[in-house]
């Protein structure tokens, strides 16, 4: 059965917003998805109908609002498999879930020599974090290069990859050039000399299958609102008996069993690291997000995505000052490309000029830039709401835009 696009398009209301009559073309999913009706209607009702602060009410409010947030934290849980919905921590963003990893179980299991290994690919938010832990340690941070096409370098991986390192931190997919790292290869590898692997899941969870218990990794982050979701929430799932053995991060309410003026003592995990009064009501968007995910067919939808990814490089490929970055085999939907010498930023606002919404700049990945030997770049991020006619429109508006710099 084709992938009814139209249909999915109608669940979104953005989609429907004309600019100067002409419709909006967003192709800028890769930073923040657009929300379905479903998350805005669930966030909506429970907001005027059902809220009330959870886990510390008695009242009818409290317990129906706690009960909502728990079912997101299990809807969360059985989306990307977790072996118990325990193993589930919200956090503010994916960026927060990944300094947490770093401020607790980093800073109990790594000192100075141990080396933490990450990627040329990888987004600040997997960068910053261990540059921070190495610093505070005196561990050392090394780098696993990138191949010309984009893709890593798994040679180097091999001989970097030595009994001092303690951590592997690596994305599923980059967010600047759409690599689909081989992480199941990079896990195996990396437990065999008693690594622990966090993977970075912000791209991945969006546009592949995700299943932790096969996948094998300690820990494993996203965000909602590259989700379909709302903003202001992360995920971090971590393995029980590693979040167990893990420090608390922030005190206060919540996070604790007991507290008297003497001595204090702590939740077991989730709680534990879920300090103060949660994203209430972004969980139960999260939920509603991956609810409506449920219903539609994610294998038709990845492939509809690729679709459009090989139009828009077909298209662009064409034009003779355009370069694309990127071309590994094992790659998602998301284009990244710079036109002649044209500032990329210069590129964005021509392009919105059409109604097209894109990405310009480092994209949070400066190393990513050095290696490529650019300043910045053009990200058109496909979604599964996109259509071959917005790609079409991209293509044009691009060839017009060269036009500009000659």
């Amino acid at each position: 059965m084709p992938f009814d696009v139209e249909a999915v398009r109608r669940d979104f209301p953005i989609l429907s917003r004309q600019i100067n009559g002409k419709p909006l073309i967003y192709l800028d999913s890769g930073a923040s998805a657009q929300k379905p009706t479903a998350v805005i209607d669930a966030m909506s009702h429970h907001m005027a109908q059902s809220y009330a602060n959870v886990h510390r009410g008695l009242h009818r409010l409290a317990n129906e609002v706690t009960d909502a947030f728990e079912a997101g934290r299990e809807a969360v849980a059985k989306f990307i498999n977790a072996a118990r919905s325990e193993e589930v921590i919200f956090t503010k963003s994916a960026t927060e879930s990944m300094n947490l990893v770093a401020q607790t179980w980093g800073l109990a299991n790594i000192t100075a020599g141990d080396e933490i290994l990450i990627t040329e690919l990888e987004h600040h938010a997997n960068i910053v974090p261990w540059h921070m832990l190495a610093q505070r340690t005196g561990a050392v941070l090394k780098w696993v290069p990138i191949l010309e096409d984009g893709s890593l370098d798994m040679a180097a991986f091999d001989q970097l990859l030595t009994n001092r390192v303690k951590l592997v931190a690596v994305a599923h997919m980059s967010n600047v050039l759409g690599t689909i790292n081989p992480v199941e290869a990079i896990i195996e590898k990396a437990h065999a000399v008693g690594a622990r692997v966090l993977i970075d899941g912000c791209q991945g969870v969006v546009h592949l299958p995700v299943d932790v218990q096969a996948l094998g990794c300690d820990f494993y982050a996203f965000s909602a609102h590259k989700l379909y979701g709302p903003t202001g929430l992360g995920v971090l799932w971590g393995r029980y008996d590693l979040l167990e053995a893990m420090p608390p991060w922030q005190g206060g309410g919540e996070m604790i069993a007991r507290v008297s003026k003497e001595m204090i003592t702590y939740a077991e995990p989730p709680h534990r690291f879920e300090a103060g009064t949660p994203a209430i009501l972004e969980v139960i968007g999260l939920k509603a997000a991956i609810d409506w995910l449920s219903q539609i067919d994610r294998e038709a939808a990845a492939a509809h995505e690729v679709a459009l990814y090989k139009r828009a490089h077909a298209g662009l490929k064409k034009i003779n000052a355009l370069r694309i970055y990127g071309e590994a085999a094992e790659k998602g939907s998301i284009l990244t490309f710079s036109l002649g010498s044209a500032h990329a930023h210069d590129v964005a606002q021509i392009l919105d000029r059409y109604n097209i919404a894109v990405r310009a700049g480092t994209h949070c990945a400066e190393p990513l830039m050095t290696r490529l030997g650019v300043t910045s770049t053009v990200r058109a991020s496909i979604a599964l709401y996109n259509t071959e006619a917005e790609i079409d429109a991209l293509i044009a508006a691009v060839e017009k835009a060269q036009g500009f710099f000659e």
